[in-house]
């Protein structure tokens, strides 16, 4: 399996080599196809070409360079061929489960699950592929224990701050989330109720500062109260956990090199969170990276 995980990073890898092999004799047995933007205007994500064989691809692609294979031995001509698949001419299709198990990031992360129609016991599991360059929509909602809460994390509250930053009224709700990528957060304004948005600078135990970007106060200092509830809407695959439930829309692969039941490339995913136990509170201490 470890082979077919990394085929697809393969594949992208070597179309990006083509790109700097412009000049270079024409190799039957590399990927030239030249990779346009992962997106297209209609925002359908373009997956490329996937190698049922990564090392199959890598053997050819040695073979070449060492001059011993020409494009004149259909034995190995044909096999190179049939290797590829144009992920981009498979069909898109709905898929909803139970999560097994999470790997890797949003750029090229995986997301194992049992088919809700199949025995959750036996059944081997389909993989979500994310796409590598990180295009795929993926959004994670539900409850999740406040513990989960650390540094880095941009989270949504309502509460009122004073002039030097404090929050004196514990927090009893927050909201872990991803804005978009040009939100701009309205400004902390001292002495009001208001929604605010901010990172996570540091955590202990209870206490929390956060980082605001805009606005005269840039940070905040927060108490979380005892029976504190955090909720999630956001895109984060570290917090997708075993037991979760999956709806995912992508392209279905069960042939060669596909993972587990069969390779979903994901073009989106949305996972609620399981109910989940409180989880007792400990001492501890999350520093800022």
């Amino acid at each position: 399996m470890p082979a077919r995980i990394t085929a697809l990073a393969v594949c992208l890898a070597l179309c990006a080599a083509a790109l700097t092999r412009a000049d270079e004799p024409y190799n039957p047995y590399a990927d030239n196809e030249i990779l346009s933007a992962p997106l297209a205007a209609d925002g359908t994500i373009r997956w490329g070409t996937f190698y049922k064989s990564a090392a199959m691809q890598k053997t050819y692609e040695r073979l070449w360079e060492l001059g011993a294979c020409r494009n004149t031995n259909k034995a190995i001509t044909i096999p190179v061929q049939e290797n590829k698949l144009v992920v981009d001419r498979l069909p898109e299709s709905d898929f909803n489960g139970v999560v097994r198990g999470t790997a890797g990031t949003l750029a090229g992360g995986m997301v194992a699950f049992v088919d809700r129609g199949a025995d959750p016991a036996h059944a081997a599991p389909l993989v979500a592929q994310l796409h590598p360059a990180g295009v795929s929509q993926v959004r994670v909602v539900g409850s999740v224990p406040v513990a989960v809460v650390g540094s880095g994390m941009t989270v949504r509250i309502r509460a009122t701050a004073d002039e030097r930053g404090r929050i004196a009224e514990p927090v009893s709700a927050l909201e872990i989330v991803t804005p978009p990528a040009d939100f701009i957060p309205d400004d902390v304004r001292p002495g009001h109720l208001d929604e605010i948005v901010g990172t996570v600078q540091q955590r202990r135990n209870n206490v929390v500062t956060l980082r605001i970007p805009t606005g005269r106060i840039r940070r905040l200092t927060l108490t979380l109260a005892e029976d504190a509830e955090a909720t999630i809407d956001a895109s984060r695959l570290d917090l997708v956990a075993p037991g979760d439930t999956i709806e995912a829309r992508g392209r279905l692969w069960s042939g060669d090199g596909a993972m587990g039941a069969g390779t979903v490339f994901a073009s989106q995913i949305t996972v609620t969170k399981a109910a989940v136990a409180a989880v007792p509170r400990g001492p501890r201490t999350v520093a800022a990276q």
